[in-house]
């Protein structure tokens, strides 16, 4: 187990990860509340995927009684042309109150497949202003790997009346991040893997390379053999090795905004005071032949 994993067993330590300790122990509270967010993107052509629910693998089999939350389907904007733009204001809140996603209990997301769904929850929540969400290190792999129990079928919870109380700042939109490019104060990072960072890789989002001036903190880094995150040490390295911890604000992006909130994740746990996840990212980025982008790293 790695530094972290055995500090949030011990507690809730209100940095964004719990561990599999830590809930086993808590599963039968009646003030936690558990969700499976997990959501599969399928190779495709056009691509570079199709989004495809993970309400399957809940039913085959969760963590005993988590809820599923259809990412795409129940907390996506459906008139934005984007996948996954995230719901706002009063739709947001009827949608997490349908979901009974209670904002006075503990509430613990993960995925089935990789953590960023779990974070992707996570950082909607936390936008909201939810206080007490984290993500589960290692996800339900680790939960089985170690002999925790499962359960099949469905569980849903009660209504809950949701109040969005939303955090300055915790979203930014592609003038926000123009404005960025010159701004010494501003670090825009870059989630994306290295490759399709630089422009080498033969997977893109319509025009090859990254956002102008934009450092790489790929989201798969932040992860250790085990598939739980990295030490503090380990994560402090790699974004102070891009400037992202001497810069006032971080701006971080990804495909969709989806692994963005991996690395959203480990700033906050970093202790980093701003930082914003860029919800089009390079899907929405891209479509403006007029906002810069460039290759190499």
């Amino acid at each position: 187990m790695n530094a972290q994993g055995a500090l949030t067993m011990a507690s809730w330590d209100g940095r964004g990860l719990v561990s599999t300790g830590w809930l086993a122990d808590h599963l039968d509270d009646p003030g936690v509340r558990i969700l499976d967010a997990t959501v599969h993107l399928r190779p495709a052509q056009p691509g570079p995927y199709r989004v495809e629910s993970g309400r399957a693998d809940y039913e085959a089999g969760h963590i005993p009684g988590a809820a599923f939350v259809d990412l795409a389907r129940d907390l996506s904007d459906p008139s934005s042309a984007l996948g996954f733009t995230r719901l706002k204001g009063e739709a947001l809140a009827l949608a997490l109150g349908a979901a009974g996603i209670d904002p006075g209990l503990k509430i613990v997301c993960y995925s089935t497949s990789t953590p960023m769904w779990a974070t992707r929850l996570w950082w909607v929540l936390r936008a909201a202003g939810f206080m007490d969400v984290a993500v589960l290190d290692g996800g339900f792999a680790r939960w089985v790997a170690e002999g925790h129990p499962v359960e099949t079928g469905s569980r849903t919870y009660p209504p809950a009346e949701v109040r969005i109380d939303e955090r300055p700042g915790a979203w930014a939109d592609r003038q926000d991040v123009l404005a960025a490019i010159d701004d010494g104060a501003v670090c825009t990072v870059n989630a994306l893997p290295a490759g399709v960072h630089s422009g080498e890789a033969d997977v893109n989002y319509g025009r090859k390379g990254h956002i102008k001036g934009s450092r790489n903190v790929p989201y798969a880094a932040l992860l250790d053999a085990d598939g739980l995150y990295r030490s503090d040490e380990e994560l402090r390295a790699l974004f102070e090795g891009v400037g992202a911890l001497q810069r006032p604000r971080v701006i971080v992006y990804c495909g969709g905004g989806i692994s963005a909130t991996m690395d959203a994740l480990a700033l906050t746990r970093l202790g980093h005071p701003s930082v914003a996840v860029y919800d089009g990212s390079m899907s929405e980025w891209t479509r403006d032949p007029d906002l810069p982008m460039e290759t190499g790293t």
